[in-house]
């Protein structure tokens, strides 16, 4: 799969960030039918899917090079973004075999991985990475294992260390998360974490996700969608970072809302890791402005019936409480009544 990359991109400042039409189709809509509650939506995570976001194990795109200039630039300014505990460095070696693994499988025109025992060589193509080193000894690498293949990947990571029937947050790669922080989040447990989340605790849907994910079996990952709401295409919002993102939230009006508005959606992806039995969780981060997703009607009719009927308690949570009536204004002229086809595929092939 040959890709064109646009490294010139930013996620900051000028905010150059684009779509093109191939990016808004492959987009990962998530709203199944015209109404959204939590609910733990978890699918087996197999290549293939309703758009092709969903055909690789580690999905790449044209914002690959501007997200790994993106995600350096935040290390740079808070090294502490990638934190793992010590006792989780055999989950760091499975992180990393997996991905360097499935990017060389799913890109090989990108990316290439040789070994020789515990002798490798991986080459990053696409960012001019070249690098020979000893599987299990951290010294032969820049960076401490995971550390070095996730800054060679999209969206973020945690890993969750399983131990007294829970999970546990031990570690993550976190710089385009959507407001909140691994400094406070790290060593959690999997309800810790999910504390401030509306609703879902008291219709046991985190009761029902442990459970499930505590049962994880390796070579047998899984997926879901989740989203809010981020004005400008911005992929750090996070608390650390508040006053320099916080202010956005008060310039979105009636006439520029469609481009300001983003719909962010988290392709969330389960690994079982073999050595460690950790679970490496992938949050794997898109933005589509309403403008793009409006383009694809099918797309601009739901987000619009599920903005203008979402549950008040949802509201805050997701980011909205400031635009979603100017934002529900803005997508209900494209909204015409339809009856609209269930399941997340555009029913498009071109724009």
């Amino acid at each position: 799969m040959t890709l064109s990359f646009k490294p010139q991109e930013t996620f900051r400042d000028d905010f150059s960030y684009r779509n093109s039409d191939e990016a808004i189709l492959r987009f990962p809509f998530p709203f199944v039918e015209d109404s959204y509650m939590y609910s733990v939506n978890i699918e087996p995570h197999v290549k293939g899917g309703p758009t092709p976001a969903f055909h690789a194990a580690f999905d790449v795109d044209e914002h690959y090079v501007a997200e790994c200039q993106e995600r350096a630039i935040v290390l740079a300014q808070d090294p502490s973004r990638c934190k793992v505990l010590p006792h989780m460095i055999e989950a760091e070696w499975d992180t990393l075999e997996l991905i360097m693994e499935s990017l060389a499988a799913d890109y090989p025109e990108h990316f290439s991985l040789t070994r020789s025992g515990t002798a490798w060589t991986w080459e990053n193509r696409p960012l001019g990475i070249r690098d020979s080193f000893t599987f299990g000894d951290a010294t032969t690498l820049p960076y401490g294992p995971f550390e070095y293949i996730t800054r060679q990947a999209q969206g973020d990571f945690t890993l969750q260390d399983q131990r007294d029937d829970n999970l546990f947050v031990d570690g993550g790669m976190i710089t385009c998360q959507a407001d909140w922080s691994l400094e406070f989040n790290i060593g959690m447990s999997f309800h810790e974490w999910h504390g401030p989340v509306p609703l879902a605790h008291e219709k046991g849907v985190f009761d029902r996700a442990l459970k499930y994910l505590l049962r994880l079996q390796n070579g047998q990952p899984v997926r879901r969608l989740n989203w809010t709401m981020t004005v400008n295409p911005r992929m750090d919002t996070s608390p650390e970072n508040y006053p320099l993102w916080g202010a956005d939230r008060t310039t979105v009006t009636p006439e520029n809302v469609g481009r300001k508005l983003h719909l962010r959606v988290e392709l969330q992806t389960l690994f079982r890791l073999p050595r460690s039995n950790a679970i490496l969780f992938g949050i794997r981060c898109y933005l589509c402005n309403l403008e793009d997703i409006a383009r694809v009607p099918k797309w601009g009719k739901r987000l619009h019936r599920v903005l203008r009927d979402l549950d008040p308690a949802l509201e805050d949570y997701k980011g909205l409480t400031r635009y979603r009536q100017t934002a529900v204004a803005y997508l209900s002229r494209f909204d015409d009544g339809a009856d609209l086809s269930l399941g997340i595929q555009p029913d498009v092939d071109r724009l």
